[in-house]
């Protein structure tokens, strides 16, 4: 055998080697990918839980209890449908109200769960469940500050929580009014209460807390049924909406979403579109609202 016949052999058995490893690794790649997309089928951040985007101040709708855990009426209604979802392992984070569409699109966590109310501009940002809530907002003010209606707010310092449904409600309607913005609900009602606003734009249940609280009263009332709170997702998870959706309309459907509300809602009109089917009923006057 001659070298040249040799050097052929040698190439040839090098060329067939290569090959025989390349078809070896993409059949292992394909069942790799297989396998990752079933262990993690919604795309989370990390398989098997989910990182909530949160509010820890948001009574009865997510807040802090005495031991720094997370609960309230979302926090519980979307423990229980994680749980429906295969997941039990649920990690809320509190967070600014008004970075936390933005912490959920750019992937820092899963969902935004706090009582976010569904508009079209933050659609533009992130994606969501269906509806599970909607309702009031209310100017929350003390008893001697003079304010009836909307009109009175002419010329006064209100309170808003930067981000939310208020903001942009008053924005668009309070012309006449001075904004005054704060991170959250506690530091606006503390102000409202030093005397340095006249009043706080917020939710309804909300504000029934702080009355409680600090003798303030519901000065104004205003109905915003177009905005229902949704789960706030990154756009392109339609698997994990899906899924979202599904459970939440389980919760719904076998009564838990019912028993939850009157927990945490006790005394307010029941929203008749997310009873079971068979106890459907005309949405009540004064349901409740989101952020």
């Amino acid at each position: 055998m001659t070298f040249t016949t040799i050097r052929r052999a040698i190439v040839g058995a090098v060329a067939a080697s290569a090959t025989v490893l390349a078809l070896a690794a993409c059949s292992s790649a394909a069942p790799a990918a297989e396998t990752s997309a079933a262990a993690d089928p919604y795309g989370l951040i990390t398989p098997g839980q989910i990182r909530v985007a949160s509010l820890g101040d948001s009574k009865p709708y997510t807040f802090t209890d005495e031991n720094g855990e997370f609960t309230g009426f979302d926090v519980e209604l979307f423990t229980d449908v994680a749980d429906r979802m295969g997941i039990d392992d649920v990690v809320f984070t509190g967070q600014d109200f008004s970075g936390l569409l933005a912490a959920v699109a750019n992937g820092q966590f899963d969902v935004g769960v706090a009582a976010i109310g569904i508009t079209e501009e933050r659609e533009q940002t992130v994606d969501f469940s269906d509806g599970y809530l909607a309702g009031y907002l209310t100017v929350m003010s003390s008893p001697d500050a003079n304010i009836a209606d909307e009109a009175d707010l002419a010329g006064k310092r209100l309170g808003v929580v930067q981000g939310t449904l208020q903001e942009a409600y008053a924005v668009k309607n309070f012309t006449d009014t001075e904004l005054v913005r704060f991170p959250d609900n506690n530091a606006a009602i503390s102000a409202v209460n030093s005397g340095s606003i006249d009043a706080h734009f917020l939710d309804y249940e909300a504000a029934k807390e702080y009355a409680d609280q600090y003798g303030l009263e519901n000065a104004i009332d205003i109905p915003s049924f177009d905005a229902p709170a949704g789960f706030a997702i990154a756009k392109g998870k339609d698997a994990f909406k899906d899924a979202l959706n599904e459970a939440l309309h389980e919760a719904m459907e076998d009564g838990t979403w019912k028993e939850l509300y009157q927990k945490w809602f006790p005394g307010s009109p029941m929203p008749g579109q997310y009873l079971p089917s068979d106890e459907q009923q005309t949405p009540a006057p004064t349901d409740t609202a989101s952020d």
